[in-house]
């Protein structure tokens, strides 16, 4: 894309461009929305990580009773001072990573990107994606609607 500004449509007015912006802020601001994306799955996962991790925890638990139960005391033992309730990384469990992501990367990320969009494309989320549907689908044709209105 260009920087000039381009008036193509839009598929809708909640997701059109805003007068005067250009092809290269409509595609920056994609960019940095894309990326907020990325940040949410990555945050999806470290939520994924912590729930099997507190799993894992309570499971080693179980082994270790059972370990303790078929004469294996001092492997049970082992198990429960050593790795039950351990750390995952220094001086935190999994929920404390949790946190410390969301109350700073995340929280950053989220509020940079919504700045970036209220200042290039007025507020409006994925301008970039609309023009782009309006671009590859087959106007007119079943299934390639603009919106579920156009149904």
């Amino acid at each position: 894309m260009g920087s000039e500004t381009d008036n193509r449509g839009s598929v809708d007015a909640e997701h059109a461009r805003p007068e005067g912006a250009t092809d290269a802020e409509v595609e920056a601001a994609g960019t940095v929305s894309e990326a907020l994306e990325k940040i949410e799955r990555a945050r999806g996962h470290l939520y994924s990580f912590h729930q099997l991790i507190g799993a894992a925890d309570f499971a080693l638990g179980d082994g270790a009773d059972q370990l303790e139960a078929s004469g294996h005391a001092d492997l049970a033992a082992r198990l429960r001072e050593e790795l039950i309730g351990l750390n995952v990384i220094a001086g935190r469990w999994s929920f404390q990573m949790v946190e410390d992501f969301d109350d700073h990367y995340w929280a950053t990320a989220r509020a940079l990107e919504r700045a970036v969009r209220d200042e290039v494309t007025g507020g409006r989320r994925h301008v970039y994606e609309a023009e782009l549907k309006q671009q590859r689908r087959t106007h007119g044709r079943p299934g390639h609607e603009a919106t579920p209105q156009d149904l």
